[in-house]
């Protein structure tokens, strides 16, 4: 599965749907960010991705290795 960054999810997930796109779920949160995925032409799965950053950085560095 692809995941792409997007700034500003429920912008873009409405536009999406406005443009015909299969969005699969519903916008999930978290503290590291806002995920929902959604379908290509050809059935494949894409999950799209804003993250918190500050939150994604904390969680990144407190499972990097010294």
């Amino acid at each position: 599965m692809v995941n792409y960054r997007v700034e500003n999810l429920e912008k873009l997930v409405k536009e999406l749907k406005k443009e015909g796109v299969k969005v699969v779920d519903t916008i999930e949160t978290f503290s590291y960010g806002k995920f929902i995925h959604i379908l290509d032409p050809e059935g494949n799965k894409i999950e799209l991705w804003e993250p918190d950053d500050i939150e994604f950085e904390k969680l990144v560095k407190g499972n990097a290795k010294q």
